[in-house]
């Protein structure tokens, strides 16, 4: 096989330490050698290993992606070394043989011979929107479940607001709660402070609201509410930070967001997973495979096995689903088309994917060519495969015991 890198690296690394395996290829009869050594993990020791591997002449450095442990060896070794952060799946030591040290040494022999697939690392503006993106869908998950304490804690305590308002925490159910917290204990008089739409359920409200609730429930409601309203603060800041960081990428989101289904929130998140850049990605099929929304390839012996798709970015993934939801529901486009097409054969789940795929495809061609989306229309595949669809419609008339004869119109002849 031959040698790409005839000085190559490979680094193993560790929350304390890592192992370094530098691979010299052997020339004129000498013999391969490979010299590992531990260095710290801290900034310092990381230093004198770029110096070192430097000294080397080292023309490649492959890093394994071990959860965050392996951000400072890049960041520091990348500033004057080629370096290379390969996925640790793809690149995995034979089962029975695996140390640190022969992990090191699997790595420089891989990197030497060009066996290995760098991953996918944004720059450092994209790293930090990246950053507050994904700390703004933590918080905004942990207010998801603080609401959904709170709703358990008026079902213990006989209140069923839940099953009459959609949101407990909207304008009227946060009146009623406080009201509740406040000592208020008539039903009648809480269900009077619903607001607008809310007031035409003031019956259901009288009933849904009375209940045994306590002392204890009013100090276990409370805190639940102090700790909503910390998390709805800090999303707040997070939403500014985030509008400031966008600034450059304000062109992209516009784009984005003209795709049926995508939210400023979901435009911003494509934009923090992917970097914006799609030259990074040379086809929306690939874009669609790194996200993880392609069908997967397992074929042996001639039989093919199962093809779902591989784990991606469960944050673009997450979004994605959000928006293929809202497009899927969506009156005359494209997407909610093709969803209820794939759906009334595979399922709604399969369907939903499919959607997440088409999205990707739009998005990259989106972001490539500067235009803004402009939907098929609903009637895409009707209009492309109009013997199919009218095939459909007959048969289907057919099975409900009807004969067709079929007419043209006479100003579509």
């Amino acid at each position: 096989m031959d040698v790409v890198h005839p000085r190559c690296a490979g680094i193993d690394c560790s929350k304390k330490d890592a192992k370094v395996c530098v691979r010299v290829q052997g020339q004129g009869g000498r013999a391969t050698s490979a010299t590992v050594s531990t260095w710290g993990a801290t900034t310092g020791q990381i230093l004198a290993l770029r110096e070192h591997l430097v000294a080397a002449k080292v023309s490649c450095v492959v890093i394994e992606s071990t959860s965050d442990y392996w951000k400072p060896f890049y960041y520091l070794l990348d500033d004057g070394l080629d370096v290379v952060l390969v996925n640790a799946a793809a690149v995995r030591n034979l089962p029975g043989r695996k140390t640190d040290v022969s992990d090191a040494a699997w790595l420089a022999d891989l990197g030497a011979h060009g066996l290995v697939k760098a991953s996918f690392v944004p720059p450092a503006p994209i790293r930090a929107l990246r950053d507050l993106t994904r700390t703004r869908t933590v918080i905004t998950r942990e207010r998801t479940r603080e609401v959904q304490r709170l709703e358990k804690l008026l079902e213990d305590a006989g209140i069923k607001l839940s099953s009459v308002a959609s949101h407990i925490t909207g304008v009227s159910g946060r009146a009623m709660l406080e009201a509740l917290i406040a000592g208020q204990r008539d039903p009648a008089t809480l269900a009077d402070l619903a607001q607008r739409r809310m007031r035409s359920k003031i019956p259901a409200l009288t009933e849904a609201l009375t209940g045994r609730f306590s002392e204890h429930h009013a100090f276990m409601a409370r805190l639940f509410l102090d700790r909503i309203d910390a998390h709805s603060a800090d999303i707040a800041r997070l939403d500014e930070r985030i509008e400031a960081a966008m600034e450059p990428f304000r062109s992209a989101r516009e784009l984005l967001i003209s795709i049926p289904g995508f939210s400023r929130i979901v435009a911003e998140v494509f934009i923090a997973e992917t970097g914006g850049d799609m030259s990074v990605f040379p086809s929306a099929g690939h874009l669609a495979s790194w996200a993880g929304l392609s069908p997967g390839s397992n074929e042996s012996a001639g039989r093919v096995k199962s093809s779902k798709t591989r784990p991606g970015n469960r944050y673009l993934k997450g979004v994605l689903g959000i928006a293929a939801l809202s497009a899927a529901r969506s009156k005359n486009t494209y997407f909610s088309a093709k969803y209820k097409r794939i759906a009334a054969r595979r399922g709604p789940m399969r369907a939903i994917v499919a959607v997440e795929h088409a999205m990707v495809i739009a998005a990259w061609n989106l972001l490539t060519n500067g235009d803004f989306y402009r939907d098929p229309g609903a009637d895409y595949y009707t209009a492309h495969q109009p013997a199919a669809a009218k095939a459909r419609a007959v048969h289907q008339l057919h099975t409900l015991g009807y004969r067709v004869t079929l007419e043209p119109l006479a100003d579509s002849a």
